[in-house]
């Protein structure tokens, strides 16, 4: 008979909005380091902060967790915090 799979737990947040899918950071900025890259998880455009973001004029050097609260991803309008950390080394 299978084993079930513990229940992740759940926050205040998660409770008011259902749950979400937060990439590998959880939802939380603040604990990407500063040249962190990240990938959207919908079309897999990559946002690399030694780059910015030309479509939404934020200037290279901007790590994610500065990134401006209503920046989307400029290539399928995702949500931010649907950007999943990427490791080291990958493209």
């Amino acid at each position: 008979m299978p084993v079930p799979l513990p229940m992740p737990a759940t926050t205040d947040a998660t409770m008011a909005t259902g749950p979400r899918f937060e990439g590998s950071y959880l939802g939380d900025a603040a604990r990407l380091p500063a040249g962190a890259r990240l990938e959207c998880k919908i079309c897999w455009w990559v946002y690399d902060p030694a780059l910015g973001d030309p479509v939404w004029q934020v200037v290279p050097g901007t790590p994610f967790n500065a990134l401006p609260a209503h920046w989307r991803c400029p290539q399928c309008d995702g949500d931010a915090d649907q950007f999943m950390r990427l490791a080291e080394g990958d493209s």
